[in-house]
């Protein structure tokens, strides 16, 4: 069976990079936030995916980026329950 797109699962790993680039560009001061750009991350996050599954790639996403940070306040940030901790 061919292989989808380039690595076979190039969805994952797009969302997954976008996940990480957004949660990284929250933390510029906004005056440095590239909202439109922002914006067109969260549309794209968006498309096809229900909105807990975003909010369950931005939370792995944050959980990375701080790996110091209690990572079940980070879930309960993005509105997840602790049934994913």
């Amino acid at each position: 069976m061919p292989k989808k797109g380039i690595t076979g699962h190039d969805d994952w790993v797009l969302t997954e990079a976008l996940a990480t680039a957004l949660v990284a560009l929250e933390q510029l001061e906004p005056k440095h936030q590239p909202s439109a750009h922002m914006d067109d991350i969260r549309k794209m996050l968006a498309n096809g995916k229900e909105p807990s599954a975003v909010s369950l790639h931005l939370a792995q996403a944050k959980c990375r980026l701080f790996p110091d940070t209690d990572p079940l306040e980070i879930y309960r940030e993005y509105g997840i329950g602790d049934e994913y901790g």
